[in-house]
């Protein structure tokens, strides 16, 4: 049941991204990145189908994917990048059924974020993403060890300047308000108000994740000693706090050094002068 929830719960995030993206941004020549707004973009100068388009990258982008960064990263893409195109396709026609001229340009753009941030959190918050340029920030972030944030700046960046210089200036002002809130509001849905999240980790890898929260993502960690009541047996606890942009780069590398890992996240909502305290003999 809890599966079947689960899969409900990111069809209809691709439902709603799907909706948001031919009612408000295609039918409005809004390129907000990604490979959709270049889909955008090469159906306005080429007359390519643009669900054909995002259907023929997702597809070459998640081959490379599999090649780079692994089955276990890709196989949470893969639903996401395929079911995209077709629901885009399904709900081609929506703009005849639903008719939006009449509203101005910002509540178009507000509406088109609003929607789709929403349709994204449902993706994200059930570790899923729809594929596209995310898998292009995933492979510069392990190729060339830049962080996801910039390397979402420097590609879908681009692609919202190459928006702008096919349908203007004021085309690409709405386009990036609606980005910020897809952006804004995705982030919110999945991971709350809170900018800081606390992990408490139990690891039968200790050093391993130690290692790569300290020499990786140059995270400040206190480690506690610990004792089970029910295997009696001591261990370690290590705590860290990181800022919610973070939260995902994270969540994913350690499930990568131990499959097994338990992880407890919590709230956080005030951190200072966190400084690593390690054990005397570590």
């Amino acid at each position: 049941m809890r599966t079947l929830k689960k899969y409900i719960s990111v069809i209809c995030g691709i439902f709603l991204i799907a909706v948001s993206y031919n009612l408000f941004f295609s039918a409005n020549n809004l390129d907000t990145g990604g490979v959709g707004g270049l889909a955008i973009v090469v159906n306005r100068l080429f007359f390519v189908p643009e669900s054909l388009f995002i259907l023929i990258v997702n597809i070459l982008l998640l081959i490379l994917s599999f090649w780079i960064l692994g089955k276990d990263l890709t196989k949470n893409t893969l639903m996401g990048a395929l079911l995209s195109p077709v629901f885009i396709e399904l709900t081609s026609h929506i703009t005849s059924h639903i008719i939006i001229k009449d509203l101005d340009m910002l509540v178009i753009a507000v509406l088109g974020g609003v929607i789709s941030g929403v349709g994204y959190g449902l993706l994200f918050k059930n570790n899923f993403t729809s594929g596209g340029t995310d898998i292009l920030n995933q492979i510069a972030e392990k190729l060339f060890k830049i962080s996801i944030g910039t390397s979402m700046i420097y590609i879908d960046g681009a692609i919202v300047m190459l928006g702008g210089l096919v349908f203007g200036i004021e085309s690409m002002i709405y386009s990036i308000i609606a980005l910020f809130l897809i952006s804004m509001l995705s982030n919110k849905s999945t991971l709350g108000i809170n900018n800081n999240k606390t992990f408490y980790i139990r690891t039968k890898k200790y050093k391993e994740v130690k290692e790569y929260l300290m020499k990786d993502l140059k995270c400040d960690v206190t480690i506690f000693d610990t004792y089970g009541n029910a295997s009696n047996k001591k261990s370690k606890l290590i705590m860290c706090s990181v800022n919610q942009k973070d939260y995902y780069k994270l969540k994913t590398g350690l499930e990568m050094i131990d499959p097994e890992i338990f992880i407890t996240i919590t709230n956080n909502y005030q951190a200072k002068n966190l400084n690593r305290m390690v054990p005397e003999g570590e």
